[in-house]
């Protein structure tokens, strides 16, 4: 039990420490390249958490969930599409993550509010913007993310852990898509993206691992 603290607390800590940090050097004077690798540290220290504690196909599949969304961190920086195809890739995986581990029962309510988030997120990215030819760019990218955020709301990990966690995902990502729409002149998206994001992040890498583990352990004890 010590061991796996030390082994894995740190990594978590490290990210928490450089995504707090980050939040408050992105508008500062810190050299470009220096600054991508800061942004994309807090996500990719998660990966290697869920990497190190879950030693299956399952805990993979987190980790690269994780990987490629600090890659798309970094990219989204230089090239936007760049970076939203590294965000693609990881929200595939989450889905065909969050296929293999389905909820044997869903209410009614959950079961609305998952076919209920697809279309209404896509048609809420695709009404943001000013300039109606991103609309449909907006829209396909935001088809996956919701496809990934109602697939972990109805899976079996912990709903007000892993599929919150995809809903703060969710929303941080219309409120970059608001930038080129009615909140182009706010405040609101710089104050509040990132950490709805990371946490979002940190919600859903945290609630899968500790399930997976707790699973592996009924399983082999």
């Amino acid at each position: 039990m010590k061991r796996a603290i030390v082994e894995s607390r740190p990594f978590l800590l490290l990210s928490l420490l450089l995504a707090i940090s980050y939040f408050f050097v992105m508008d500062s004077n810190v050299p470009g390249l220096f600054l991508i690798f800061w942004k994309g540290a807090g996500v990719a220290f998660l990966a290697i958490y869920a990497w190190r504690r879950v030693a299956s196909a399952d805990g993979r599949m987190i980790a690269a969930v994780m990987a490629f969304g600090a890659l798309g961190d970094m990219l989204i920086e230089i090239d936007l599409i760049a970076g939203a195809v590294a965000f693609l890739v990881g929200h595939v995986i989450a889905i065909a993550l969050y296929a293999r581990h389905r909820r044997e029962q869903t209410v009614f309510s959950q079961k609305l509010l998952a076919i209920l988030l697809v279309p209404v997120t896509v048609f809420i990215a695709w009404s943001l913007p000013f300039d109606r030819a991103e609309a449909p760019g907006f829209a396909a990218y935001t088809l996956f993310l919701a496809i990934m955020a109602a697939m972990a709301w109805t899976s079996s990990f912990p709903r007000y852990r892993v599929g919150a966690g995809a809903l703060l995902f969710v929303l941080s990502d219309l409120l970059i898509f608001s930038r080129s729409g009615f909140l182009q002149d706010s405040v609101i998206p710089a104050w509040t993206v990132w950490p709805l994001y990371y946490v979002g992040q940190f919600m859903i890498v945290t609630g899968i691992v500790r399930t997976l583990r707790a699973k592996a352990h009924i399983y082999n004890p």
